[in-house]
């Protein structure tokens, strides 16, 4: 008989699976403080919460029967990842249960806005019967930008269909062929920034998608747009928008999440006229509620009784012979990961993986995670993926992942070679570790490199002539940033080379234009490694 407490309120028809099980007991045991938990946790061998327990070490130390945390939502900012996964303590969460809520959310905000609903309501019940001052808009034949299709983004668009609008889709993984199977239209930011009436974000919020919408958009964006944001606060820049709204280009826009939350009293977006807010409402329905309880307490039976499950968030148990060989790998294959996606450019479409030299004899499972998570980390966010979740994601976007080895090591002992394919091109990022401990990149591409994978890196491609260099280093000075470290690859003397530099800060995207503005320099991509 396993054991399960459920020490925050949910309700018995959530948890109905594990109720109902012959082979579970539940207890309900909500508003506990830490002590009290620490004091009978040790009985329990499944702990299900939703966000007000804090699951700390202390916690998970006196669970010694402990093997799985279940938490009824998306989000696992009040759990001890990393205490779960050194005691082997598997931590679930129902990534899938919020996607039609917040969808549907998503579309009563953008009817809101295209008939002024909330202003109208606030002045009907205030004794005033004014039709003429809120004339909406269909949706019907107008464009809708789709910035994000993950889960929610490709249920928007379906419904946007249904209303009859044209929709265009933007991805970082969206290819031609999963565009066309959606029934959009396969756009870039900028494509979407120009024609479409309504837009809405789906991103997680990192340092790419940050301000993806700002002054720059704004000042390129079709006038009369109108733009919705039930995602992350943060996506798109606020004050940029205020002064869009005021200036005529934007109608209106309506927002369910705000860069500080609660927003302050003063905050322009509770006054304006134009644009609506909710206070991060998007989960917030009884059906989201109890779909994520069902989800996570199926996958806690499975845990229990030992079956195959989903949607952990840590680490599974890796045997001690092979987790010995690959464990000083696994930093280096994650940002070998994420610097060949942050060089390459379109939507990627296969993951090469490739081992040489004794890596081939090991089962490289664990390690292809870290490889993987570390290329979807970029585009959607290192707190969206994990070295469990990797893999589902990568399939779920249509993104095949292969593994090849070879003895062959090119004078190293191992080797581990990264290859993008994308809708655009090839990129490829080789590493090795020195000594068995110090991660270097070897490989840019076709060059050979020695370059460590850490913090501010700047990749420069250019053709090898005299002088170059020099004036890299004087622009770079002259915009006070300070390189630390450089290396450069070429295969010929006067032929296509590239540099690799390590700064002491990150670099503005003024910068890197300037840069790629050089004469006989062809690009310049800042990378970002931790």
């Amino acid at each position: 008989m396993f054991k399960v407490l459920v020490s925050d309120p949910i309700s018995d028809l959530g948890i109905s699976l594990l109720i109902e099980a012959s082979d579970i007991a539940v207890d309900k045991k909500t508003g506990l403080t830490e002590d009290e938990l620490v004091g009978i946790i040790g009985e329990y061998d499944a702990l299900l919460v939703r966000s007000q327990t804090k699951v700390t070490e202390r916690i998970m130390s006196a669970g010694k029967q402990l093997k799985v945390i279940g938490r009824a939502g998306v989000g696992v900012d009040n759990i001890d990842l990393d205490a779960a996964t050194k005691r082997g303590i598997i931590v679930i969460n129902a990534p899938d249960g919020n996607t039609i809520t917040t969808c549907e959310h998503t579309f009563a905000m953008m009817m809101a806005l295209a008939r002024h609903i909330p202003q109208a309501y606030l002045k009907t019940v205030g004794g005033v019967w004014d039709r003429k001052s809120f004339v909406g808009v269909e949706l019907r034949n107008k464009v809708l930008g789709v910035l994000g299709m993950g889960r929610i983004g490709s249920e928007v668009a379906a419904r946007a269909k249904a209303f009859g609008m044209d929709v265009y889709g933007y991805d970082p993984f969206l290819t031609e062929e999963r565009a066309e199977k959606l029934g959009v239209k396969l756009a870039s930011v900028e494509d979407i920034i120009r024609d479409a009436d309504f837009i809405t974000v789906h991103t997680p919020l990192t340092p790419e998608t940050r301000h993806m919408i700002g002054k720059e958009q704004f000042a390129k964006i079709k006038k009369g747009v109108r733009i919705v944001n039930c995602a992350r606060g943060g996506i798109i820049d606020e004050k940029a928008l205020v002064e869009a709204i005021d200036a005529g280009i934007v109608a209106g826009a309506a927002f369910d999440v705000f860069e500080e939350e609660p927003p302050a009293p003063d905050h322009p977006f509770l006054s304006h006229p134009k644009i609506i807010v909710t206070p991060h409402l998007g989960a917030s329905t009884v059906e989201a509620q109890e779909n994520v309880a069902i989800d996570v307490s199926e996958q806690l039976l499975h845990i229990l009784r030992d079956e195959p499950f989903k949607n952990a968030v840590n680490m599974p148990p890796v045997p001690a012979d092979v987790l010995s060989k690959l464990e000083p790998y696994f930093s280096l294959g994650k940002k070998l990961g994420s610097f060949a996606a942050q060089i390459a450019e379109g939507p990627v479409k296969e993951i090469v993986i490739n081992y040489a030299g004794e890596l081939a004899d090991v089962d490289t499972q664990p390690l292809n995670r870290y490889v993987v998570q570390g290329v979807l980390a970029c585009h959607l966010g290192s707190d969206q993926v994990n070295v469990v979740n990797a893999m589902h994601l990568a399939k779920s976007r249509g993104v095949n992942i292969v593994v090849s080895k070879t003895q062959a090591t090119k004078g190293f002992t191992n080797q581990v070679s990264v290859t993008l394919r994308t809708t655009k091109e090839e990129r490829l990022v080789a590493g090795t570790l020195l000594n068995g401990f110090g991660a270097r990149i070897t490989q840019v591409d076709k060059f050979p490199v020695d370059v460590e994978p850490q913090g501010h890196l700047l990749l420069v491609s250019h053709h090898d002539k005299p002088g170059i260099i020099g004036r890299v280093g004087t622009l770079l000075g002259t915009n006070d940033v300070n390189i630390a470290t450089m290396q450069v690859g070429r295969t010929i003397v006067g032929g296509a080379a590239i540099m690799v530099l390590g700064v002491d800060k990150g670099v503005t995207k003024d910068v890197l234009a300037q840069l790629t503005a050089l004469p006989d320099l062809n690009n310049a991509k800042e990378i970002q490694l931790y």
